[in-house]
């Protein structure tokens, strides 16, 4: 699920664009209001970087502030106790953020859970990653509920099964147990403790990644005036293009942008390719710790599950990016085909002079 805020253009008067920069540098507020400020100064128009000029808040730390405090609201009305409400009130972004991919109906369960058990904010990804994949499974498993207590506990219970070295085992089975809920879930787990049986582990696969390289991979998009007789009117009309970095990327009228990819056989054999960007750091099996704009190539036309692919699915309105080891029960909405990285340029105006192209 995608908790950033949409990239329009709410236009502020200058005086509220002038308070809430001033609140976020003085720090007024908690952290939910600074997340809801830097969220407002970026749909008005004002990049991650003047934010930071103006106010110290970092890019990272305002992306972490905006969507925990979009998971908070999300939650806020929900059952949660009221030590779990009282604690995110205060702090806990980081941890917010990682509950970001679950279902709104999921988020605070898995909040008070984490409060309750006093987890990190590792443990707290580890809980999300639990319940997501727990919600995925067609029936709940045989001895768990639907609890989120449980979610964890099945998921050491799978980890369990994979493991063949005794300590570990035993270091996995004592943590299922500490977080399984319901007598059933316990006995599962218990179980193991005399079987010593090992399930293999299929790992998930590998995102295809692709980074440009050359420079006439990066192409340009020019507007097409027409065919000749054309009039000076309709000659002017045609608006000025500009290109966004690092792709390329162009806007037409109103919001549709559209962006050039070079003739990549995979590429042409799509049928209804479409284009999402993203940042590196939202996706799984990422290659680097650098992050950086990506784009996520789909093909809407390709709805076949297989286990070597991940896939576009829907999540409470929201899309997102999954890969299943078995066949899901969920509509699948379309395949990765490749994720785009922008070409590493170290001067784009060294690239631009004409001495530097003819050579």
């Amino acid at each position: 699920m995608n908790d950033n805020p949409a990239n329009s253009n709410d236009a502020l008067p200058n005086e509220e664009i002038e308070n809430l920069i001033r609140n976020l540098r003085q720090k007024q507020g908690n952290w939910v209001e600074w997340g809801q400020a830097c969220a407002k100064l970026q749909k008005a128009g004002l990049t991650p970087q003047a934010i930071f000029e103006a106010t110290g808040f970092e890019p990272i730390q305002q992306n972490q502030v905006i969507v925990g405090a979009q998971v908070y609201a999300s939650i806020e009305n929900a059952q949660i106790s009221e030590a779990a409400k009282s604690h995110y009130t205060t702090r806990g972004s980081d941890i917010l953020y990682e509950l970001r991919l679950l279902a709104h109906s999921d988020r605070a369960a898995a909040a008070d859970l984490i409060i309750s058990q006093q987890l990190n904010v590792d443990d707290a990804r580890e809980v999300a990653k639990a319940i997501k994949e727990y919600s995925r499974l067609p029936n709940l498993p045989e001895g768990f509920s639907q609890h989120p207590g449980d979610a964890l506990a099945y998921h050491y219970w799978r980890l369990i099964r994979q493991k063949n070295d005794l300590q570990e085992r035993s270091r996995l089975i004592a943590k299922g147990l500490k977080f399984a809920h319901s007598q059933g879930a316990r006995q599962q787990i218990e179980r193991l403790l005399l079987d010593f049986s090992v399930v293999p582990h299929r790992p998930a696969p590998r995102l295809p990644f692709y980074r440009l390289e050359a420079d006439d991979e990066l192409a340009r998009i020019v507007p097409v005036v027409g065919e000749m007789p054309i009039s000076t009117a309709d000659f002017k009309a045609v608006p000025i293009v500009e290109d966004i970095r690092p792709f390329g990327m162009v806007k037409f009228a109103g919001e549709q942008a559209w962006v050039p990819l070079p003739g990549w056989q995979v590429a042409l054999k799509a049928e209804d390719p479409v284009v999402i960007l993203c940042n590196s750091d939202r996706l799984p099996e990422a290659p680097n710790p650098a992050v950086e704009p990506v784009l996520l190539v789909v093909d809407r036309s390709d709805r076949q599950w297989d286990v070597n692919n991940y896939f576009i699915v829907d999540n409470s309105g929201q899309i997102e990016l999954q890969w299943f080891e078995t066949q899901p029960n969920v509509i699948l909405l379309g395949k990765i085909i490749v994720v785009v990285r922008p070409k590493k340029i170290l001067d784009e105006e060294y690239t631009k002079e004409v001495w530097q192209i003819d050579e």
